[in-house]
């Protein structure tokens, strides 16, 4: 079968020897075979691709398992099952989409040993195409049972995004739960950035009936933009935005954030941090509203410093009782939650969900792929889309969850 791989990477722990160089490429592996009666094999219909992945594919960098020199990336799956044992639940037909994140074997982690792997204390977990465990991005995958999640064969079309989904979704489950410390009614949500993640926290927050602004330094007429507005949400252009005059301290008096929001008349209730700026997380913890809760979701590469106001920021997260909570990866409820709202999402919006998947691509075309040019969302089709609905059951559309949102 096909896979698109980083090769000549260092194993695990080691340097790379002779004249290797890691290199993206598109290889013939062995089909995997099930090897216990837990393990579902299957087949692939589309591989999403996120930030994380362009950095791999761009950087040429990863962490292959153990004694291995590649690494098969993609771990944002939509596939069909084509093997399982009855006892696990699934059958052939069964669409579905796998978790990424695979619990340390470390036994004090209670989290791991308790399906929260998301919140692994070790640091010793392995994630599907990203770190210590092969990815999605080949014809077939093996599974266990454990870590797939059924797929409504209704939500084909959009099922995709279950795994992006599933992070704003862990996040606003973990805002409910520390928002019961008093009583909140939260009227407007901030996103900063509007790229697939920072899109699919604005649609979620407009399912949920929070006035919603999203701040990004896209240009008004993008297809950003256009999607923001189109659920209702308002679109600002950071660009256009200039900061108060700098205190004494040299930093800005109120962020070019805050002072938007208070010429607006708005009052951050909630912040998503979804462009990985760091300078932007801390203009973030100054404009948000008092009890607020701001979510850091991006993850920020190199080492820059800036000046800030230390001491205002401190005294108003004290003083007006702000949160800030950082937040990766996701469970299994996460994800089925996810699914919910994508259905809800669709229902409410039709069509935006399909646009927000912008870029259509094949397994060859990976290798050569230039993420300057993707307008929002890039999909790798493995399996032509006309050819889904003959592969999928029908009769399980309904998945029953059980979860709360």
């Amino acid at each position: 079968m096909k896979a698109v791989r980083v090769t000549g990477l260092a194993p695990a722990g080691g340097a790379v020897t002779g004249a290797a160089s890691p290199k993206l490429e598109l290889v013939e592996v062995e089909r995997p075979a099930r090897q216990t009666k837990t393990d579902v094999l299957v087949r692939v219909l589309c591989i999403g691709l996120d930030g994380t992945d362009r950095e791999i594919m761009s950087e040429k960098y990863g962490v292959p398992p153990t004694g291995e020199t590649a690494l098969t990336i993609g771990h944002e799956s939509l596939g069909v099952v084509e093997e399982a044992d009855p006892a696990t639940g699934f059958a052939p037909g069964d669409a579905v989409c796998a978790l990424v994140r695979r619990p340390c074997a470390e036994p004090g982690c209670v989290n791991c040993r308790n399906g929260q792997q998301d919140f692994c204390e070790t640091g010793q977990y392995t994630e599907r195409g990203i770190r210590g465990a092969h990815g999605y991005l080949s014809d077939y995958y093996v599974e266990d049972a454990r870590y797939l999640v059924k797929v409504p064969a209704g939500s084909l079309a959009y099922g995709i995004l279950a795994e992006p989904q599933s992070i704003v979704e862990k996040v606003w489950n973990e805002v409910q739960r520390i928002q019961q410390r008093l009583v909140w009614q939260p009227r407007t949500a901030v996103v900063l950035g509007s790229g697939p993640l920072g899109l699919l926290a604005a649609l979620t927050c407009r399912c949920l009936g929070l006035d919603t602004v999203v701040w990004s330094k896209s240009p008004d007429d993008s297809i950003g933009a256009e999607l923001v507005r189109a659920c209702g949400a308002m679109y600002a252009r950071a660009e256009d935005e200039a900061a108060a005059p700098a205190g004494s301290g040299g930093a800005p008096a109120v962020s070019a954030l805050g002072a938007f929001l208070q010429r607006n008349g708005r009052r951050a209730d909630l912040i998503f941090e979804c462009t990985g700026y760091s300078p932007l997380a801390f203009d973030a913890m100054a404009a948000l509203g008092p009890n607020g809760v701001l979510a850091l979701l991006g993850v920020t590469p190199g080492n820059r410093s800036i000046r800030i106001s230390s001491d205002r920021i401190n005294q108003e997260l004290v003083l007006e009782n702000k949160c800030v909570l950082g937040s990766v990866n996701a469970s299994r409820k996460d994800f089925e939650t996810g699914l919910y709202r994508l259905k809800q999402m669709e229902a409410r919006f039709p069509g935006l969900l399909g646009r927000l998947m912008t870029d259509r691509l094949t397994l060859q075309q990976v290798p050569q792929l230039d993420f300057g040019r993707i307008a929002v969302k890039a999909v790798v089709d493995l399996v032509p889309r006309e050819q889904w609905t003959g592969l999928v059951r029908h009769e399980a559309d309904e998945v029953a969850y059980s979860f709360s949102v």
